[in-house]
């Protein structure tokens, strides 16, 4: 009676470490989780911010020059319509521009993008806690709600897998 109590345990661990699965079901590319600082930046607008401010939510982080070139917009179209995806699940998302220059931004262009937090980081030692295949820039990251840098999408990611990768966190995940 015993042996069969045991067996479906002992079966189940064999398995996992010795037969372990080729392939995983998340788009993005898993990072060494690294809790961000508290860095002191700016808005766009020059008011003080923390990113703390930000925790208690998934953040979905681009870097980029304020100039914002048409891979940055893509990377703001893609990063809004992931988020409007998750349907009465949106408000556990935010977006957050990380602006690596003192360019000024203009309004016009950041419009379609309203809700998106323009975050002044230029010189900031944060900007390299996010690791990087070729240019930070190239990348969408994502935050977890405690504030740890967790994920990175390819450049030019395909949104639909972004929004599978989304809807499967914020099931599972009960924070945020």
């Amino acid at each position: 009676m015993l042996a069969l109590t045991i067996a479906p345990v002992a079966a189940s661990y064999l398995i996992y470490f010795f037969w372990p699965p080729s392939r995983t079901f998340n788009y993005g590319e898993l990072i060494e989780p690294r809790q961000l600082p508290e860095a002191r930046l700016t808005l766009a607008d020059g008011t003080p911010f923390e990113l703390s401010r930000l925790r208690g939510k998934w953040v979905l982080v681009t870097i980029d020059s304020a100039a914002c070139n048409a891979a940055c917009e893509k990377k703001l179209y893609y990063m809004r319509q992931v988020r409007r995806a998750q349907g009465k699940e949106m408000e556990r998302v935010e977006r957050a521009f990380l602006i690596n220059d003192d360019a000024a931004l203009a309004p016009a262009k950041m419009a379609p993008y309203a809700g998106t937090w323009m975050i002044r980081a230029a010189g900031n030692d944060v900007l390299r806690l996010f690791p990087a295949q070729g240019a930070r820039s190239a990348h969408i990251y994502l935050i977890d709600p405690l504030g740890n840098l967790m994920m990175r999408y390819p450049p030019d990611p395909d949104a639909r897998r972004m929004i599978k990768d989304l809807e499967r966190l914020l099931k599972a995940s009960r924070i945020g």
